[in-house]
């Protein structure tokens, strides 16, 4: 009998670990590790993804601190995983600016049931990286990207197993977008890979076009689904 994309994903989630002899400066921060978060990453897999249905995939870049780095659920902080996702939670009720953007956008789109029975969100990396106490992307050096590739590789292809639908990715970030068509090249999962402007980048510097942005991102969703 077929898994369901939630009981792909919870096996995937739970079982994560950092590589080992990571490079000078960099630490990797892994929420899965942590029995509340494998309770929370269970309950809102089985509350959303309880099916056999593929999904349009949607990458980030590798999670912050404060937002999946602290609920193991991409672009959701405690906030939004228990104001929106209807999932209760003993996390510090502290926002991350991504999370905020990215839950508008889905309060508009319909409410998270609605999403998330056609969407999944994710990252290229789904760990959080840290250097220098604060948050760092897996491509922010070329040595970085190279030692991390074979995971990135492995995390797309066994994330896209959960049920995804391959005519199209959906990337946050222009710059992420180029890396992961990279990494597709060598893959070749998905047949194309739009992105749009990552939701940290427009509340830290166009927030005052917000609204403009919801629109963007909404259209582009609505395009991808039909």
């Amino acid at each position: 009998m077929e898994k369901t994309f939630s009981e792909k994903a919870i096996a995937y989630f739970l079982n994560l670990n950092p590589p080992k002899n990571l490079l000078e400066g960099i630490s990797i921060l892994n929420p899965y590790a942590d029995e509340n978060v494998k309770k929370l990453v269970t309950a809102f897999f089985c509350k959303f993804f309880n099916d056999e249905q593929k999904r349009i995939f949607i990458f980030g870049i590798n999670p912050g601190r404060f937002g999946g780095g602290t609920t193991g659920i991409s672009f959701t902080d405690p906030v939004a995983l228990q104001e929106f996702c209807g999932i209760e939670n003993s996390l510090r009720k502290r926002r991350e600016l991504s999370s905020e953007f990215v839950y508008q956008v889905i309060e508009r789109y319909g409410g998270a049931q609605k999403f998330y029975s056609k969407f999944f969100l994710s990252a290229v990396y789904p760990l959080a990286i840290i250097k220098d106490g604060k948050n760092h992307n897996y491509y922010d050096s070329r040595e970085l990207f190279e030692f991390l590739k074979p995971f990135l590789i492995s995390s797309i292809k066994e994330q896209s197993a959960f049920g995804a639908i391959t005519k199209v990715a959906i990337s946050f970030g222009k710059k992420n977008a180029d890396y992961l068509k990279i990494l597709n090249a060598e893959l070749g999962i998905f047949e194309k890979i739009v992105y749009l402007d990552h939701p940290r980048f427009i509340m830290q510097y166009r927030r005052k076009s917000l609204e403009d942005y919801i629109k963007k991102y909404l259209d582009v969703f609505n395009e991808s689904s039909q």
